[in-house]
């Protein structure tokens, strides 16, 4: 068993990376059906939630199905980050997470997100006064360094392990290359294995397939899968994971009538959370990758991200069963 303060998991927890504009109710509430053991919120700007910023404030949305769940947070200035911590309090969640991996221009730039690698000093510093200023329990994600000459993250791990925190999850990427190129597992591997470290390593970045989450498990020796673009459009990823590691076995990918009630039940929550317009509107981006793969489906793509009538969605994914009844 895995625990992160009063949060049990499961050894070798599957985790919903956060993912903005991606991993909010709906979509976690998709992946919960299919097994996974913790999921955190999309990033949330410390600014924008002292502001009481609607978009900031709406990220912090739990329904009791969920948990366990994280709110991550991301800032720069560690006034700001307390004051923030305070409000996400409000919200219960189980977890607090430190985003310090975000490779975004407009976040770096700040010296938040991954830009505070530069800055360990400074990193401790935030860390140390989030740990000591809420109940809850923090965990980070964070990347393996700036870029190839600053691979800092064993000396991460251990000072923020030193100050209190209760998890670390480790993309394994620099933030230089943003998301090119292949995630490094052994230099996560390594934190895992160093002496000094006894929190769980979480291993971040190109887990796409269950034979990637037993490697992750079997060959790396890490406490956890953190899984994230791997998800999208594919919340059964923690169902096949599931099933290959206790039984060896490779689930089918879903059929065309699964994957349809998938979008069904997507575009209801959405709409349920959010209203018909905005449920509609914030599941369009979603229906390319829950039909990856699937031929001739441009067709009803273009059709489905243009169209603004609910009933009218309804009857183009009818159309989609029809069109596809043999589809094997």
């Amino acid at each position: 068993m895995i625990e992160i303060g009063s949060v049990k998991l499961p050894d070798f927890p599957l985790i919903l990376a956060p993912m903005e504009d991606i991993s909010d109710p709906p979509f976690r509430a998709l992946c919960k059906m299919y097994g996974v053991d913790l999921m955190f919120t999309e990033f949330v700007s410390s600014e924008g939630l002292i502001r009481d910023a609607e978009k900031s404030a709406k990220k912090l949305d739990i329904f009791e199905t969920e948990r366990p769940v994280g709110v991550q947070v991301f800032g720069h200035n560690i006034d700001s980050m307390l004051r923030a911590v305070e409000r996400i309090e409000r919200v219960e969640p189980e977890i607090i997470d430190i985003n310090y991996g975000c490779p975004v221009k407009k976040v770096v730039s700040k010296g938040a997100g991954a830009g505070i690698l530069r800055d360990l000093d400074k990193m401790q510093k935030m860390t140390e006064a989030v740990v000591k200023h809420t109940h809850l329990p923090v965990t980070v994600k964070t990347r393996l360094g700036w870029d190839d000459n600053s691979i800092v993250i064993n000396e991460v791990a251990e000072r923020l392990q030193d100050i209190g925190i209760k998890a670390i999850s480790i993309h394994g990427r620099t933030r230089k290359q943003m998301y090119t190129g292949t995630a490094n597992w052994h230099k996560i591997a390594e934190v895992k294995r160093n002496p000094r470290i006894h929190i769980p390593v979480f291993a971040n970045g190109d887990i796409k397939t269950p034979q990637d989450a037993k490697r992750i498990r079997d060959e790396f020796g890490l406490d956890g899968a953190m899984i994230g673009r791997a998800a999208i459009g594919n919340p059964w990823i923690f169902k096949q994971i599931k099933h290959y590691l206790a039984t060896g076995e490779i689930l089918e990918t879903p059929k065309i009538p699964e994957r349809l009630n998938m979008v069904k039940k997507h575009l209801e929550l959405a709409i349920k959370w959010k209203g018909e317009r905005l449920g509609i509107l914030e599941t369009r981006p979603h229906y390319a990758n829950y039909f990856k793969g699937i031929p001739n489906f441009k067709q009803f793509r273009i059709r489905l991200v243009t169209e603004d009538n609910l009933k009218e969605i309804h009857s183009i994914l009818e159309e989609i069963k029809n069109f596809y009844q043999s589809y094997r």
